[in-house]
């Protein structure tokens, strides 16, 4: 069924979910619910797109059904670290590939599509800053790199200031205007620091022809790379190991702590973000999580 033109701010999402249909079920999943939702709040009224909604309600259903005995799908927790875990592992391939002026087509659609499953996180709540952040420079890295590609230019590597271009964001669901707001990298991400966060140019998004390719995590296949393309194998991100914290080895809780509800489910969230680190060997991000359950449970602050 042809995607109405008032919902095109979610053929990008569908797309994705298409693509992930036997790579990740579950990215595919909330790509569609996210897309769904959107879809309601875009035109929930007129008669093609009321059908066209129907038609994805139905084939969320069945997901769901299918999927029944999948946790990231079961507990909103657990998807939710899935989701993000993967958006992120795209990001950090194409930031690497950029960093080392790799610059190809394939590492363009990564980009593109991590800051699409930033999008979709909005499924969870709203979003945290830092994703904020790398949703708007991912999106912003798409465009440069494939204008210059397009124009026979050499892109600069990493966060650099230029004079921007007039803003068009066609692909996102957020409409047009000048991007004035300056790129500050978080600094949980080892892979920016040290590097310069001018303002980015605001680039034109009309254009952007987003080949299939190299769109997964550094540690899983790629498809096959579009022809014209000249595709690097995916390196691994480099991530600098946290150090353990001393004090909190050996710990057992302090006197007087009194746990809410809420830390509780705070403490299980870490946990969780830990267990989906591990899946893609990600030994950092789990200790760094571990560490902050630990806290949390024996001193009740975090």
């Amino acid at each position: 069924m042809a995607l109405p033109p008032q919902l095109k701010a979610i053929q990008h999402h569908l797309r994705t979910a298409q693509e992930h249909e036997k790579r990740d079920p579950v990215v595919a999943y909330y790509c569609r619910l996210y897309a769904m939702q959107t879809g309601m709040k875009l035109d929930s009224k007129t008669p093609e797109c009321r059908k066209f909604l129907v038609k994805l309600m139905d084939q969320l259903e069945t997901m769901k059904k299918e999927l029944s005995d999948n946790e990231s799908v079961t507990q909103e927790i657990v998807g939710n670290a899935h989701i993000e875990n993967y958006a992120l592992k795209m990001f950090l391939y194409a930031d690497n590939e950029d960093r080392s002026q790799r610059f190809h087509k394939n590492m363009i659609k990564s980009f593109y599509t991590s800051s699409l499953l930033f999008d979709v996180l909005s499924v969870f709540g709203e979003l945290s800053d830092e994703n904020i952040q790398h949703r708007k420079y991912a999106k912003w890295k798409a465009a440069y790199i494939h204008n210059c590609l397009k124009n026979g230019e050499t892109p600069q590597p990493g966060p650099i200031g230029m004079e921007g271009e007039a803003y068009d964001d066609e692909f996102g669901a957020e409409g047009g205007g000048p991007s004035q707001e300056p790129y500050n990298p978080p600094q949980s991400q080892p892979s920016f620091h040290g590097h310069p966060s001018n303002q980015p140019p605001a680039s034109n998004f009309s254009n952007i022809q987003i080949p299939p390719g190299s769109h997964a995590p550094a540690n899983t296949p790629a498809e096959i790379p579009h022809p014209e393309a000249q595709p690097v194998k995916p390196v691994p991100v480099p991530r600098s190991m946290p150090v353990v914290d001393p004090s909190l080895l050996n710990n057992t809780q302090e006197g007087d702590v009194r746990l809410t509800p809420e830390d509780f489910t705070r403490a299980q969230k870490y946990c969780k973000y830990a267990g989906s680190a591990l899946q893609y060997e990600d030994v950092g991000t789990a200790i760094q999580n571990l560490q902050k359950a630990l806290k949390l449970l024996t001193t009740g602050k975090e």
